[in-house]
């Protein structure tokens, strides 16, 4: 059968939001023929990930990848977006980085002659992580760097900071995909980028607190009402913003602690110290990777007690999501850990979700599975947990969740 007759479709589009499924489809095969489909992309680092599934084609010499089970490879079983999720890099202990989300993503989708490997068809996802007539506004206002992203259609919308992680500079699809859905929302950067220090003595609560309120002033953002969002360490950054700080009315923790890490924060005369490691409590695994979940003491203990970040003095809802499986820290013990000090306070504002076989590192859905990475704390490989399928399922479920929770508390009448 000649390969011109074979056609590898991308439905409804080509080009769709990083967040929404495509449907894949062969064409033209022979029936019951076996072929594999592969996937490539290259990250803003120019690093390459990719995955690999074996399919059968069916009587018709169709294979729906809806529909029909890979029979092996990256992924088994009916996955629709396998071929994306499924990915793993090249070049070990990466991320998939995406820094200009005024670009697509270009995932490129082959299918591939079974038995001789020759390349029978082949055509190219652009996924996108900005909607058309949507604005990305850098910010650089007073001490405030970050950037603004601004929904299209008549405002105004509600607001959300969002904060991302350790190592520094500014990470923007979650931002971008979630502005996508009707909110404005400022990627907020905190140190190592443009002019913020890169190695800074304190974190300022302060410098926080300008960004809600730059926010807030936005003509596009509705009311006074502000949503916070959060990753790892950025998590106990949102716990003090949430405690100290007025008008922040839900908050979305992810995998985060419920004490202060790494350096001082700092509020107005308010110090909280960071809780002190325990460097003997980091063990190497047997690929010769550091974990690092046990290496942080109990916060609720007398003597680290100062490192808690006092939420009981919050008047917001909270959303703390964990993974159970979580090697990068005990994130599900944090997050109990938390609900149970706004309980011992009389609050019910909160829910608590976990992911039992979920990694440290829930990103947006069908982001590539990151099992390991260079630590900005410790300088080395640790590993981050989770297994690909489960933290696959794990950021689809969480994507939904945090729409729905801030939709829910932001466009509300009242606060708890």
């Amino acid at each position: 059968m000649a390969c011109s007759q074979i056609r590898l479709k991308i439905l409804p589009s080509v080009r769709c939001l990083f967040d929404k499924v495509v449907q894949v489809k062969v064409e033209g095969l022979a029936p019951f023929k076996p072929v594999e489909l592969r996937s490539r992309l290259v990250d803003d680092r120019g690093v390459i990930f990719k995955a690999s599934a074996l399919y059968k084609a069916d009587q018709t010499g169709q294979v729906d990848v809806c529909q029909a089970p890979s029979l092996g490879g990256s992924y088994t079983g009916v996955e629709p977006m396998g071929l994306l999720w499924g990915m793993a890099a090249d070049t070990p202990h990466s991320k998939l980085l995406k820094k200009n989300v005024l670009s697509p993503m270009l995932l490129e989708l082959a299918v591939v002659c079974g038995d001789t490997g020759a390349l029978l068809s082949s055509e190219t996802n652009e996924r996108d992580f900005m909607t058309e007539g949507m604005k990305r506004v850098p910010v650089k206002d007073g001490r405030i760097r970050g950037v603004l992203f601004i929904p299209p259609g008549k405002g105004p919308f509600p607001g959300i900071v969002d904060l991302y992680t350790l190592g520094g500079g500014l990470s923007e699809p979650r931002a971008s995909l979630l502005a996508s859905k009707g909110f404005v929302v400022l990627a907020l950067a905190y140190y190592g980028y443009q002019d913020l220090p890169k190695n800074p003595k304190k974190l300022d609560l302060e410098y926080f607190e300008e960004g809600v309120t730059y926010l807030r002033n936005q003509p596009e953002v509705k009311g006074s009402r502000i949503g916070l969002i959060s990753i790892s360490h950025s998590g106990a950054l949102a716990l003090s913003m949430s405690s100290f700080l007025t008008g922040i009315t839900a908050t979305v923790c992810i995998n985060g602690c419920n004490a202060n890490v790494m350096i001082p924060l700092h509020y107005k005369d308010i110090v909280i110290p960071p809780l002190p490691p325990v460097i003997e409590n980091i063990r190497k695994t047997d690929s010769g990777l550091l974990c690092l979940r046990d290496a942080l003491p109990d916060a609720t203990l007398e003597k680290n007690r100062a490192s808690l970040i006092p939420i009981e003095r919050a008047s917001c809802q909270f959303l703390f999501a964990a993974s159970e499986d979580d090697l990068n820290w005990n994130s599900a013990l944090f997050a109990k850990q938390a609900a149970a000090a706004l309980r011992r306070h009389g609050k019910e504002s909160f829910q608590v979700v976990t992911y039992p076989k979920a990694g440290h590192f829930l990103e947006v859905p069908y982001m590539p599975f990151c099992p390991s990475g260079i630590h900005a704390a410790v300088g080395s490989a640790v590993v981050f947990g989770g297994e690909p399928k489960a933290h696959s399922d794990a950021q689809l479920d969480l994507w939904e969740r945090v729409q729905e929770f801030f939709k829910r508390h932001l466009n509300s009448k009242s606060t708890c």
